[in-house]
């Protein structure tokens, strides 16, 4: 049985090695295996409790894939999160993704100060692309070359946003 649920720090361990064999495959993540930091996990975890929420999706107990939605610092854009989905390798496919972003997406509409969730993902990652265009969001532009891989090649970022409620427009 599915079961979505707030990160906790005992958590830090399995989202770290999920994030290090993902990023071990070309195109999905910015960071490679070693630029990742299990306590970098464990601060965000902690970082989340009260400014945005860290959520797992477990599967008969078995952490499948998580997601975070974390606002930007700077007081003129607070009211954007920014959204980060991991469905862990061996575990895409399986409406994780789906799960999750419904989840967060029901979190963002019972806070009013959230006013857009935006994110980056790789021009090749298809099934992301469907799964969020699925989701309600829409592309915002397309930051070309920007991801260098390992093997010379440069890949596209689309970056997309949802808005869970209208914005006030005062230009």
């Amino acid at each position: 049985m599915l079961k979505v649920r707030e990160a906790v720090v005992e958590d830090a361990a399995v989202l770290w090695r999920a994030e290090v064999e993902t990023a071990a495959m070309p195109g999905q993540l910015l960071s490679t295996p070693e630029e990742l930091d299990l306590r970098a996990f464990e601060s965000k975890i902690a970082r989340a409790v009260g400014l945005g929420t860290y959520v797992v999706a477990e599967v008969d107990g078995v952490v499948r894939a998580h997601a975070l939605l974390d606002p930007m610092p700077l007081a003129s854009v607070r009211h954007v999160y920014r959204l980060t989905v991991v469905a862990h390798p061996r575990y895409t496919g399986q409406g994780l993704g789906t799960a999750l972003i419904s989840h967060l997406q029901g979190w963002a509409r019972s806070h009013p100060e959230i006013g857009k969730v935006e994110l980056l993902v790789r021009s090749t990652n298809t099934g992301a692309l469907k799964l969020y265009s699925r989701m309600g969001f829409v592309e915002e532009g397309r930051l070309r070359d920007r991801v260098h891989l390992a093997d010379g090649t440069f890949i596209d970022d689309i970056a997309m946003a949802w808005f869970p409620a209208p914005i006030r427009r005062r230009c």
